[in-house]
């Protein structure tokens, strides 16, 4: 399994932001994927989860501002971010279902909120 997370950036509060996650090694298109994010001296904390036909579930402090998506012909899965906030300032990772809840293999992607 390999996951190359990519996106990240510093944006004002408000913005938006597009994080991409490459995956190979397994059959990503049969996977169940989520994103999840470690916050500055806290814990791994689940954001959203995309079956393989698409269909999806949030977290309550992100739903209806972020959206996940997948490119199974690019093995490539999305979160797209909008109204950012402060709170949401974090390293995001991928992850297959089957490794949810242990250390992230990607070297994840820094997203910064501040003005």
């Amino acid at each position: 399994v390999q996951l190359a997370e990519s996106g990240g950036g510093l944006v004002q509060p408000g913005g938006s932001l597009r994080l991409s996650c490459a995956a190979s090694g397994f059959p990503f298109s049969y996977v169940i994927m989520n994103w999840v994010r470690q916050a500055p001296g806290k814990g791994l904390e689940w954001v959203s989860r995309i079956s393989p036909g698409g269909t999806t579930y949030y977290a309550d402090y992100v739903k209806g501002r972020f959206t996940i998506s997948r490119d199974n012909a690019r093995n490539t899965l999305y979160l797209q971010m909008n109204n950012l906030q402060a709170e949401d300032t974090a390293v995001y990772y991928c992850a297959t279902q089957g490794e949810l809840g242990r250390p992230p293999r990607g070297q994840g992607t820094q997203v910064r909120v501040s003005s």
